[in-house]
């Protein structure tokens, strides 16, 4: 039994993680979810058969855990969402690493609704994030409606809900997210000629720690947040006066980035010159537009380099 349900469940493994982190909004969480998705279905795997397909079965599975896993846990914001204004770049930074921070989700993880549009919009980090304000039973109607594209017969069986209770809770969760649904300015391909030369910029502007060509590469209204710090900056002035005076780095050639891709967008693995080598400082994640960068999370919880697959150093050469 256990080789036949490794077989018919493993295939599934990448999309119940990109399920439970859309749930979650935390990458290891959505790990340990998945991981005890599998423990449960294999308890019952003699009792599965066959009455739904394996993929509904491991979603059904999944899901509960999560709503019961949340119903102990906070929800994950970023800084923006916690309701304060943009603060001034000269202000002391606050630090607050016990909230538990909205994480980003390396592209390579995610498995194949990240692959169409829908689920390509909903792992952005914006609309994950908006995603954690949502009530969990709200949050997993919207998931599995507009995600995975389950009947509202079927998320009310899996839910105990009826259907017009389903149907009213995915109006009121399209409602809250309608102010981050994601343009088509920033879902351009990777291979964009513009894009491509926007990420160049960016990456000469950091590494040269050039402040007069970071104010030009971002968007006039552009956001700059930074968890576990509590402040978030706007505008492309008050970001590169943030990067002048905030950033360790002295001049060209302390800082080294290296690309990733998280929550279907680019950004970079931040790497700060410590003496003749390069070490982790954080990970921007970027959101792009025709105009520029509109907006850069950048985390600083160093466990994202091992889990993005970075090096946990880099000669100076």
């Amino acid at each position: 039994m256990d080789t036949e349900f490794v077989q018919q469940a493993d295939p599934y493994r990448r999309e119940l993680l990109a399920h439970c982190y859309r749930m979650l909004g935390s990458v290891y969480d959505a790990e340990d979810l998945v991981q005890e998705t599998y423990v449960r279905a294999w308890r019952s795997y003699d009792r599965f058969e066959g009455r739904s397909s394996m993929r509904t079965w491991l979603h059904r599975i999944a899901t509960n855990a999560c709503l019961t896993a949340l119903e102990s846990r906070s929800r994950r914001p970023l800084p923006i969402g916690l309701g304060a204004p943009s603060s001034d770049p000269a202000d002391d930074l606050i630090e607050q690493r016990e909230v538990p921070w909205l994480e980003p989700l390396p592209d390579a993880m995610q498995g194949d609704p990240a692959s169409v549009v829908t689920g390509r919009e909903s792992i952005r980090l914006a609309v994950v994030a908006a995603m954690q304000y949502l009530p969990p039973r709200q949050r997993a109607v919207l998931i599995l409606r507009d995600v995975l594209q389950w009947p509202a017969a079927e998320v009310a069986e899996m839910l105990d809900m009826t259907v017009a209770s389903v149907n009213s809770a995915l109006q009121r969760a399209r409602a809250h997210l309608s102010h981050v649904t994601v343009s088509a300015d920033e879902m351009t391909e990777p291979d964009s000629a513009a894009e491509r030369e926007l990420l160049d910029r960016f990456v000469a502007a950091f590494e040269a720690k050039d402040i007069r060509a970071m104010v030009d590469i971002f968007t006039k209204d552009a956001v700059w947040e930074m968890p576990p710090f509590t402040g978030w900056y706007q505008g492309p002035d008050d970001i590169a006066r943030l990067v002048d005076t905030r950033c360790p780095a002295k001049g060209p050639g302390d800082m080294k980035l290296l690309p990733i891709r998280a929550n279907g967008q680019h950004g970079f693995g931040l790497y700060m010159r410590d003496g003749d080598v390069y070490r982790p400082f954080n990970m921007p994640v970027l959101t792009l537009t025709k105009d520029g960068v509109s907006h850069v999370s950048c985390f600083f919880d160093l466990r994202l380099f091992r889990t993005f697959g970075l090096p946990e150093k880099l000669p100076v050469t």
